[in-house]
């Protein structure tokens, strides 16, 4: 599985050559790219309907959107898109040769556009090469994209204990979602090996040291290597 990160919460994925791109964002600082840069995905993952998660949304309508219902009802109506899978919590759909699963996530939504109708809920994804089931597989590699959220129990309660990330993509810039502190509290919670930093430096209410992250996360006496990735660096999940 190989994950490149194009800043903001935008992720590349590709899980045994089927792409996906979550929350398309490309005026961010951390990215030279444009959408127009971009190769369609297969799919396109959105966590929820805030412009810096959807932005880009349009540039690549050919690929097939996956979120809740009312927003891929929106995607339709409104974005032109005309392949959609809409899910929800606790989900799990097959995308060509991954698995994609839908957890909560702590936050809120809409749109400053004046569409009237609700975009439901945010959300994280989970993306594994095998179906999640109760019973663990060490062969399994999966990844979790958080979303926009703050520290939840589930967290550790439901996807460290039962779907079992290898990886984690976690907000870390505060005042809209969570801090250094909570993102490496639930680096410590979801058990992962690997903790990707996001959703930071994008604007100036969200500009961190990512040193902090880093520092919390040994505090909590967590094994995860964080990796504060570049811009359109790219890591391999084995």
């Amino acid at each position: 599985m190989e994950l490149t990160w194009h800043g903001h919460s935008t992720w590349h994925v590709d899980v045994d050559g089927t792409t996906f791109l979550i929350d398309p964002f490309f005026d961010n600082p951390k990215t030279d790219l444009a959408a127009a840069d971009v190769e369609t995905p297969d799919y396109l993952l959105l966590t929820h309907g805030h412009a810096d998660h959807i932005a880009d949304a349009g540039a690549f309508a050919d690929a097939t959107a996956v979120g809740v219902p009312e927003l891929t009802g929106y995607l339709e109506s409104e974005v032109g898109f005309e392949d959609t899978i809409g899910m929800n919590i606790g989900g799990t759909v097959e995308c060509g040769d991954a698995f994609v699963t839908m957890h909560r996530a702590d936050h809120t939504n809409g749109l400053n556009t004046g569409y009237e109708t609700s975009l439901g809920v945010p959300v994280g994804f989970l993306l594994s090469d095998t179906k999640p089931t109760q019973e663990s597989d060490a062969n399994a590699t999966t990844f979790y994209h958080a979303g926009d959220t703050g520290l939840m129990s589930e967290m550790k309660d439901v996807i460290g204990a039962y779907l079992e990330p290898d990886a984690a993509a976690l907000p870390v810039g505060d005042h809209f979602t969570m801090g250094p502190v909570q993102a490496a509290i639930a680096t410590d919670w979801l058990d992962v090996d690997h903790a990707f930093p996001m959703h930071y430096d994008s604007f100036p209410p969200i500009e961190i040291d990512t040193d902090d992250f880093v520092r919390e996360v040994k505090a909590t006496g967590s094994d995860a290597e964080v990796h504060v990735l570049d811009g359109e660096e790219s890591v391999t999940l084995e």
